[in-house]
């Protein structure tokens, strides 16, 4: 008699402002879809409940998803008996909750499922203003353990006494990516990428990001890499107008950057196989989704030294780090690795990203995760032999 693999039960409670359908969603968080398959890949038998207005069930790669309103407080609403029998019927070995940011719903989680271990994954949260810690100190000591991309992002939680300190801690990247490195002239050719070195950026335009300081540090390093460019795709921009102006009246800047505004997934994908070098200036991230698709490309990136970044990288032994808000620092980075970019380093960057980040570098992670949890809060014991059904 073989054990059953174990039985994941991974959860969001995150409403979709856009009310969009269920195979939408899927196409549209394309995270949600990956780490459950990496966990899959890790030998776990994985279920995800997504909180949404449209009632569905699909199944894609292994993986059965659960679509069904949950109401802001489950247990309080009129959908807790819907997700109550849904988690009676999957009877899981553990639930991975995707988000700090739901205590109420982890506390109705816990009532709706006694005894079923909660993992919580963080996703760029933050702690909440003290007038809104109660709910917090509830729910975080039900988490059998609390995974970061960095433990590092722990601290903020701890500092204000959310941390229970029997909860486990877990360093876990927050996703892996379908991205792979591909023909660079082709892909230069379909794009019109030019530039020596060509330099990529993928993110908002925001103070967080901080673009302004990423434009000076292109712009000095201009002055000793003349064939420089910087290509830029972006979503959200409420700092385009101070880019703009930025641009504009630096000579530096006029002729070597390009705005490329929002640009779809497919395209990202060329750009990194295009471009030589990944760029962002961030001062805080959870992850960090564009840093781990330029590795997936093999695209070494210089990045600001945050500890998202940090855990992505390597501490640095791929592509830079460089401090925030040191444009300076940034062009020095430039000047240094921009000798050194080529078939060489992009395999080296994709080899990390196999090792480190990969859907099976994940799905390891994730499934010694799990079964530490139900080793220590002893929901091995419970668990029945039966033969593996496959």
């Amino acid at each position: 008699m073989a054990r059953r693999p174990l039985h994941v039960v991974q959860i969001s409670f995150f409403n979709d402002a856009e009310a969009r359908a269920p195979a939408q969603l899927l196409d549209a968080w394309p995270s949600l879809v990956d780490v459950a398959e990496a966990a899959c890949r890790g030998g776990m038998r994985v279920s995800v409940v997504q909180a949404c207005l449209h009632t569905a069930r699909l199944a894609a790669a292994g993986v059965h998803y659960y679509f069904q309103p949950f109401g802001e407080t489950p247990a309080a609403s009129g959908a807790s008996t819907g997700l109550r029998d849904l988690l009676r019927r999957l009877a899981p070995d553990v639930f991975h909750v995707h988000g700090l940011s739901f205590p109420r719903h982890v506390l109705s989680l816990a009532a709706l499922a006694p005894g079923v271990p909660i993992l919580l994954q963080d996703h760029a949260n933050r702690p909440p203003r003290p007038w809104r810690r109660a709910p917090w100190r509830r729910a975080m000591p039900l988490a059998a353990g609390i995974a970061f991309c960095a433990l590092e992002q722990a601290r903020a939680f701890a500092k204000t006494g959310l941390l229970h300190p029997h909860t486990r801690l877990y360093e876990i990247p927050e996703s892996t990516c379908r991205f792979a490195p591909g023909d660079r002239q082709q892909a230069r050719r379909i794009t019109a990428i030019e530039g020596d070195p060509a330099v990529l950026w993928v993110g908002h335009l925001d103070a967080n990001k901080d673009p302004l300081t990423v434009l000076q540090g292109i712009s000095a390093a201009a002055r000793e890499l003349p064939r420089l460019r910087l290509y830029c795709c972006y979503g959200e921009a409420p700092l385009l107008p101070a880019v703009l102006d930025r641009i504009a009246t630096d000579s530096n800047l006029r002729e070597r950057v390009q705005l490329l505004g929002r640009v779809g997934r497919g395209d990202i994908e060329l750009l990194m196989r295009a471009a030589d070098l990944f760029v962002l200036g961030s001062h805080r991230e959870g992850s960090g989704y564009a840093l781990i698709e330029a590795l997936a490309c093999g695209l070494p990136p210089l990045v600001t030294d945050i500890p998202s970044f940090r855990a992505l990288t390597g501490a640095g032994t791929v592509g830079m780090l460089w401090p925030c808000d040191d444009p300076q620092a940034l062009c020095a980075a430039l000047r240094s690795i921009a000798t050194r970019t080529g078939a060489e380093m992009r395999s080296a960057v994709r080899a990390h990203f196999e090792r480190e980040l990969s859907f099976d570098a994940l799905g390891r992670k994730l499934a010694a995760m799990y079964a530490d949890v139900i080793e220590r809060t002893g929901a091995a014991a419970r668990r029945p032999m039966r033969a593996h059904q496959g």
